[in-house]
């Protein structure tokens, strides 16, 4: 068989560091070889003995609401108005407006070594469903590098807006695959989240929910969706994301939510840079991280991910795409610092967030879709501790993106 890339010199990401390197041979999209001296190939990339994973995946971003500081500024130290802001923006988004910007952010996120994400996209009545129609044809344009999934929600209240349940029944029934919501702005909340798995259940969708926000743990809303997903059977097919309430309970506590977690197949996505600079906003000494030790969660068995939520907008004033960005500030948070810990960091980067999406196949082993990305490093614990950058990607076998190594010139 005629071979279409070769990446020469490889660490694939489940083989330990002093293993020897192998060739990964590429034909038609797909891994089709993997051991040493492969021979020639249409195009050979010498990775010099670097890890190889395959491409990230952002697991919980926010496209439609993405880089418009320029039009609605971040609040100084202190204020909690980053969603009233934004609110009184979103009547001005336009199909264009929210197609140029989050292109952008898919460009950063690509450059990066993402090639798969679920984006929220909000369908508030300011916002109405042209968020929606831009992120699909987004989808679409950026299908030559990223598989990006969308999931629609409400951000401001549900029960008290019919418009709402309206927009997301439309989203829906043109294919939306997944169904979310932010019950901590709704006046019931429990009504929202039974209300999006009874969605979920008649349109054969997933679930994913931004819930258990703040600090107080004496409540915590998540209980009730294991219970619903336990009910209609959607274990696998449900997640949660930020559960920056889970920062305040006491390891005994923490761990009997993992297993709950892990019992009734709820993934948790944790947002470190949006929860790091949101909560505890109204305090003015010792203020708490309010960031999920999501490797405690694991350790019970649970299923973890780490993501960027926001970019340059008041909920996150920041942000260049890099997920290993995100895992290193994750790790520094919770001071987790170990091999395993740092493994697992680069896990919940790529293939804990696979599982949470249902993406089959992915690895770097024969037979897989040939969606690889090349590291500045030789392990995943390297990568994670340096926050390497990506040095080639290549979606189904086609170079996607490649940056250059930087080259001291000493005198």
């Amino acid at each position: 068989m005629t071979l279409d890339l070769i990446l020469r010199d490889a660490r694939p990401m489940d083989r330990p560091s002093d293993a020897p390197t192998v060739d990964i041979g590429v034909a038609n999209g797909q891994i089709s070889a993997i051991e040493p001296d492969l021979g020639d190939g249409a195009e050979v990339i010498e990775a010099g003995g670097r890890l190889v994973s395959p491409g990230l995946i952002e697991s919980h971003i926010h496209l439609d609401k993405s880089r418009i500081l320029d039009r609605c500024p971040a609040g100084t130290k202190g204020t909690m108005d980053h969603m009233e802001r934004i609110s009184e923006v979103k009547h001005h988004f336009t199909v264009e407006d929210v197609h140029n910007r989050a292109g952008q952010t898919i460009e950063d996120c690509l450059l990066h070594g993402t090639m798969h994400m679920r984006t929220h996209v909000e369908v508030d009545p300011n916002g109405g469903l042209r968020g929606f129609e831009a992120i699909t044809q987004l989808a679409d344009e950026y299908r030559w590098a990223i598989d990006l999934d969308i999931c629609v929600f409400a951000q401001e209240g549900w029960s008290n807006v019919p418009e709402v349940d309206a927009n997301i029944v439309s989203a829906l029934k043109s294919g939306a695959p997944v169904v979310g919501g932010a019950p901590k702005f709704d006046p019931d909340p429990e009504w929202q989240i039974r209300r999006i798995f009874e969605l979920a259940q008649e349109y054969d969708v997933d679930v994913d929910i931004h819930l258990d926000t703040g600090l107080a743990s004496d409540h915590l809303d998540v209980l009730l969706v294991c219970d619903l997903a336990d009910e209609i059977g959607w274990g696998g097919r449900v997640a949660v994301g930020h559960g920056s309430r889970y920062s305040s309970l006491a390891p005994n506590k923490l761990a009997d939510l993992g297993q709950r977690l892990a019992g009734s197949g709820v993934a948790t996505t944790v947002l470190p840079t949006t929860d790091l600079y949101v909560v505890g906003r109204d305090m003015d000494r010792a203020v708490p991280r309010g960031v999920a030790d999501a490797n405690a969660l694991i350790d019970q068995g649970a299923n973890c991910c780490l993501s960027t939520n926001n970019v340059l907008n008041p909920f996150t004033p920041y942000g260049d795409g890099s997920l290993m960005r995100m895992a290193n500030l994750y790790a520094n948070i919770v001071q987790r610092g170990t091999d395993r810990e740092l493994e697992q960091c680069f896990e919940m980067l790529s293939v804990r967030p696979a599982k949470l999406l249902g993406r089959e196949g992915y690895a770097v082993a024969v037979g897989t879709p040939a969606d690889l990305v090349v590291w500045d490093a030789t392990s995943m614990v390297e990568a994670v501790a340096t926050i390497a950058p990506a040095l080639f990607g290549f979606k189904r076998g086609r170079r996607s993106f490649t940056r250059e190594v930087p080259v001291l010139h000493r005198p």
